[in-house]
């Protein structure tokens, strides 16, 4: 009987440990069971919380971009819009007529001394003005256009200067004034002719440039009375356009057109390097804003983008063309538009687009002033960037910085030639009118 009585307490003692094994592994697994859907419960919120946090950093960002769209759509004029590099973030008020004072802008009446310095930019009276032409004698007269009078003029501290007297022609001859000052107070660029001031005394609207000594491209390609350009001159006059409408472009924000880029608009100093100038028509390339700029037509005939002239859509690449125009001209020595050509020579685009990729036509349309002095490998580069510059599609057309890359190894190539004193090319001293 013994055996079965100590058998009992055994047998009961295993069962109870079976049942706490059995128990500690129900707790086990339900703790387990609820640490899992807490994981998963923490999981959700962390995910819910982050996509939260993304959406209400996206909304933000949207509402500042359409905030600064809404700004930069609403540059309609340059005065409005003081963002450019390279330019002071001052601009002057265009919101009411320089005449409300009398005087010159910020002025007062006839003769009394204004703020010296504005923007940068000296501010003259006309009376100033007029003892330093001599009372805008004609003998002084140094161009003459449908934009108005030009006059050779000393300053009261020496500096000689080009001041142009504007024909006021209702609203748009205003705005040319205005935009042109707020422009070039703010716009500083080797390549672009320097504002040195400016007057709107009464009715009176002048500005005074830096006086370019050699005049503007237009005469020494076309005119019989100065000395034809040689080949070099020509690569670097070239070449300094470039970078102006590159400057103008791709340097400033928003980037600049100028609208009315042409040879009589492009001035050279006393060593022939080039600057570009007359920036009454220029525009904001509102494209980059919202997407389309369509304007009036402006500029001039022979010059003008296909797109811009039948649609009036102006881009960078309508100047680009403009560029490829006054290329052609540098090249050939003809001008846009010239009816005394014989039929089908009238207008140089069309005409020079398709002898612009034939080598032998190509020879055939160079300047005879050049009387065969160049390189026949930069001749081709350079009629290559012409061809593409006056693409019908604007989409064809290159980047300016593109054309500058393009034309920086050709001048090169011109010290490096002058240097071992190649007889491909004239003499290498600058032209000067005979």
């Amino acid at each position: 009987m013994e055996p079965s009585t100590t058998g009992e307490p055994a047998k009961s003692h295993g069962n109870h440990t079976n049942k706490h094994h059995s128990l500690h592994s129900q707790l086990h697994d339900h703790r387990h069971g609820i640490l899992s859907s807490t994981s998963i419960l923490i999981i959700i919120i962390s995910a819910i919380s982050v996509v939260l946090v993304l959406t209400i950093f996206l909304i933000i960002a949207m509402l500042r971009r359409l905030k600064y769209s809404k700004n930069r759509g609403s540059c309609k004029d340059l005065s409005s819009c003081n963002t450019s590099k390279f330019v002071a973030h001052t601009t002057i008020s265009f919101t009411s007529s320089p005449d409300v004072n009398g005087g010159c802008l910020y002025g007062s009446n006839l003769g009394h001394k204004p703020p010296s310095k504005h923007k940068g930019v000296q501010v003259f009276t006309y009376k100033e003005l007029e003892i330093a032409t001599n009372k805008f004698n004609a003998s002084n007269v140094i161009g003459n256009g449908g934009y108005g009078v030009v006059y050779r003029g000393t300053l009261s501290d020496g500096t000689v200067a080009a001041i142009k007297m504007l024909h006021r022609e209702g609203k748009q001859g205003e705005r040319a004034f205005r935009v042109e000052v707020d422009l070039l107070s703010r716009l500083h660029s080797p390549y672009l002719v320097e504002l040195l001031g400016y007057c709107a005394d009464q009715n009176h609207r002048l500005l005074i440039f830096e006086f370019m000594h050699n005049g503007s491209l237009q005469h020494h390609l076309h005119h019989k009375q100065y000395r034809p350009l040689e080949w070099g001159t020509r690569l670097r006059i070239a070449l300094g356009c470039a970078r102006a409408l590159e400057f103008l472009h791709e340097h400033t924000i928003p980037a600049v057109i100028h609208r009315d880029f042409k040879c009589s608009n492009i001035l050279l100093d006393q060593d022939f390097r080039a600057k570009v100038s007359d920036f009454g028509l220029a525009k904001i390339d509102s494209d980059r804003i919202n997407g389309q700029n369509s304007t009036r037509v402006l500029g001039t005939t022979g010059y003008l983008a296909p797109e811009y002239a039948s649609t009036g859509k102006l881009t960078t690449k309508s100047d680009v063309y403009s560029y490829g125009v006054v290329l052609l001209q540098i090249l050939t020595g003809r001008m846009p538009i010239d009816t005394k050509r014989p039929s089908g020579e009238h207008v140089l685009v069309p005409w020079a687009l398709p002898r612009l990729t034939n080598r032998d036509k190509v020879v055939e349309m160079v300047d005879p002033a050049l009387q065969g002095q160049y390189s026949m490998k930069d001749l081709i580069q350079v009629a290559a960037i012409a061809a593409v510059c006056v693409q019908p599609e604007a989409d064809y057309r290159p980047l300016m910085t593109d054309v500058v890359q393009s034309l920086v190894p050709l001048v090169k190539n011109l010290s490096s030639v002058s240097s071992t004193g190649s007889s491909r090319f004239m003499n290498q001293s600058s032209p000067r009118p005979m």
